[in-house]
Parts: structure tokens; C-alpha cells; sequence
């Protein structure tokens, strides 16, 4: 699956080889939120449900600024909830484009509780979704390839193959 660009030596993979590809930096997002009351059950903890939509929509921002296109989700891996997060915590989440195949991209997103007042960070969630490019028809579309740049990409960018190679042999047995 490694397209590699002969004249610049750069480390390109996926999407469409005729539309310039974009490095995971340029489309990173970083969204930040307090949480407040209304985000929460009687007990003072987030609802699961309140940070998976943040994550969904952080992840779609990251895969709309690197396809440049509408995106809807496809899937989203089991989220698993590693500590609660409270009222008046500052959530921060950071998505990451990790790969990209002809209209699909896979984004992952990071999520962290900040106690405002003591600077105490806990990491409380990571999920992977993968969404799909749109054109203005509304049909999915040719996505630009990924170059990756360091280990730390190329890891990231193996890591999704395999959950990726997953999910197809899942939808194949469900049909």
C-alpha cells in the first residue's frame, strides 16, 4: 500500500495519488471544553454519550481539513471510559488523521480532564473513527494522501491498517 513519492523521498500512502498529499500536523484538531452541569448526570459525571459526540466531532474536523470535503462517520471503535470526568473539568481532545484510503479516513482522537485549579490531567478516553469524504452530490470522493513523516506516523499509520483490514473482514462476514 506504500506509494512512495520517487522524487521528493517523502513517505506517501493512500488516498489519491493525483491530489497533493497533506502531513497529519496540517490537520490536527485540538478542541477544548469545560464541562458544565448540563453535560452531566445528578452525581456530577459527564454523560459517556456527551464526550463520544465530542469526540466525533473533533475527529470529523480532522478528517475535513485534511480532505478538504464534507465527512460523514462510518464507524467508531469501541470507546472505552478509563475515569470519569467531572463538572467544571476542562476536556481537551486531539484528533489525528492516522490513514487514508481511496474516500475513507481514519482519525484518532485523545481525550484528557484537566482540574482547572490544581493543573492535574488525566487521560480519560481514546477512540479511533473513521468517516468518508463527500462530494457536492453528496456521494463519497477521492481523498489526498497522507505523507508521514516520522515514526511516530508510520506506527500510528500500521496500527490503523490493521484495525482497518478488522473492520472490512467484519462487514464482509455481516453481508
Amino acid at each position: 500500500m506504500l506509494e512512495s513519492s520517487s522524487q521528493s523521498g517523502l513517505d506517501v500512502r493512500g488516498g489519491d495519488p493525483r491530489l497533493a498529499g497533506k502531513r497529519a500536523a496540517e490537520s490536527q484538531m485540538t478542541l477544548s471544553q469545560q464541562m458544565m452541569p448540563s453535560d452531566a448526570n445528578p452525581l456530577g459525571n459527564v454523560h459517556g454519550g456527551e464526550i463520544m459526540k465530542l469526540i466525533d466531532g473533533t475527529g470529523a474536523l480532522a478528517a475535513m481539513r485534511h480532505a478538504r470535503r464534507p465527512v460523514v462517520t462510518i464507524t467508531m471503535d469501541s470507546v472505552s471510559f478509563l475515569s470519569p470526568v467531572r463538572v467544571g473539568q476542562l476536556l481537551t481532545l486531539r484528533g489525528s488523521v492516522n490513514w487514508v484510503g481511496k474516500t475513507a479516513l481514519e482519525v484518532g482522537v485523545r481525550v484528557e480532564a484537566e482540574d482547572p485549579i490544581t493543573g492535574e490531567i488525566t487521560h480519560t478516553n481514546s477512540a479511533y473513527a473513521v468517516y468518508v469524504a463527500l462530494d457536492d452530490l453528496g456521494k463519497p470522493c477521492s481523498v489526498p494522501p497522507l505523507i508521514l513523516e516520522t515514526d511516530e506516523d508510520r506506527r500510528r499509520w500500521e496500527e490503523a491498517e490493521a484495525r482497518q483490514s478488522i473492520r472490512l473482514q467484519r462487514s464482509r462476514k455481516k453481508s
